[in-house]
């Protein structure tokens, strides 16, 4: 994956972060809880993604 989709991945997780903390201080649970569980999903997969691409750049330059 390049670096726009990474990052454009990283950056929706932390807008769903935003959206969380937001939300919970008004009292909103349940857009909270949505959100924040979002925003764990997507940051979960771009560290997946981020080591999958660190060990591919490492073997092809070896």
């Amino acid at each position: 994956m390049n670096k726009k989709g990474l990052s454009g991945l990283l950056y929706w997780a932390i807008i769903f972060l935003i959206v969380a903390i937001v939300t919970g201080i008004f009292g909103f649970g349940i857009i909270s809880g949505y959100s924040f569980t979002i925003a764990k999903v997507l940051a979960v997969i771009f560290v997946i993604l981020f080591v999958i691409s660190v060990i591919a750049h490492v073997i092809k330059k070896a």
